[in-house]
């Protein structure tokens, strides 16, 4: 479904939320693993907004070492919001895919979250518009946070000649992670049908050779 709110609200304007998380899955529908853990020694967690978290999930749940995925809300003001809140536009939250992976492997996941959507349109993607929809990379450490900025300097560059709209990606140090509803969870393998609306620009991205190996900050 199409959305159209795009102005931020503020911690003031922000919805209300509650106090108590809302009902989510245990385990993944996929992988039949625990989604909020715990997770084995040697993983590190990452998250990613790159538009309607459904086909983002899915993507993520196929990347190699990969041990678990989650969608839910993340970087916004409103604590514990429902997906019709957060649609609303009046929570700040992107909807946002959380994934545990084994560490070292953070590059991989940052050459799959620039191939695989537009990073240059602001709030929307495609049809999907609204603030929720917003290009973000959330960083747990330094070291992600390092890789994470480094990549995005490569991936403009490496966009300048195709496309000319600025990068609107943002980096924020992440903060609490809202999980989504169950219906939300493996939303793609619950309904093979279902909508996904991830498109790429294109242009590649070659974050791991550049970078090379990267430092762990395992969970």
């Amino acid at each position: 479904m199409i959305r159209t709110a795009r102005a931020m609200p503020t911690t003031e304007t922000a919805l209300i939320g509650r106090a108590e998380p809302i009902a989510t899955d245990t385990y993944h529908f996929v992988s039949g693993k625990a989604i909020k853990g715990p997770y084995p020694v040697g993983y590190e967690v990452a998250c990613f907004a790159m538009g309607c978290f459904w086909g983002v999930e899915r993507l993520f749940w196929r990347a190699p070492d990969v041990w678990v995925t989650a969608v839910g809300y993340a970087g916004g003001f409103t604590p514990n919001p429902t997906y019709g809140e957060v649609c609303t536009g009046m929570t700040g939250h992107a909807e946002a895919v959380r994934v545990v992976f084994r560490s070292g492997g953070f590059c991989n996941l940052l050459k799959l979250f620039w191939e695989n959507h537009n990073p240059t349109q602001g709030m929307r993607q495609g049809q999907d518009i609204g603030t929720q929809y917003r290009s973000i990379i959330f960083y747990y450490s330094g070291a992600q946070h390092e890789a994470a900025q480094r990549s995005l300097e490569l991936y403009r560059a490496a966009l300048a000649d195709i496309i000319s709209a600025p990068l609107t990606t943002e980096l924020k140090a992440a903060t609490e992670f809202y999980f989504a509803e169950a219906d939300h969870q493996g939303y793609l393998a619950k309904n093979p049908a279902g909508y996904c609306g991830l498109v790429g620009t294109g242009v590649s991205c070659d974050i791991a050779r550049e970078l090379g190996p990267q430092p762990s900050s395992v969970i």
